[in-house]
């Protein structure tokens, strides 16, 4: 049987949050896991579900400093940084 123990859990990321609050949308907090007696760590992205105006779901990973992109769009299947998610969430308001 699997075991896995929480090491960190992640937090929505505040800019973000006060873009989309006028849209109708859901958080998921992210969670770096261990499974233990191995080596072995797993990631589960923070998640942005945006419903209204449009349905946009973005992933959120932690990242190190060797990765810059730390968002992933999934309508899209592309990476984005904190940036330009800024810019596609403003454009949404539009």
């Amino acid at each position: 049987m699997f075991e896995f123990e929480v090491i960190q859990n992640l937090k929505p990321n505040d800019e973000i949050l006060e873009i989309i609050k006028s849209y109708v949308y859901t958080v998921k907090n992210g969670k770096i896991k261990h499974l233990k007696a191995t080596n072995l760590q797993f990631i589960e992205p923070t998640e942005y579900l945006i419903t209204y105006p449009t349905t946009l779901t973005i992933y959120e990973y932690k990242v190190n400093e060797i990765a810059n992109k730390p968002f992933y769009i999934k309508e899209h299947k592309q990476k984005y940084n904190l940036k330009e998610i800024k810019q596609i969430l403003i454009k949404l308001k539009i």
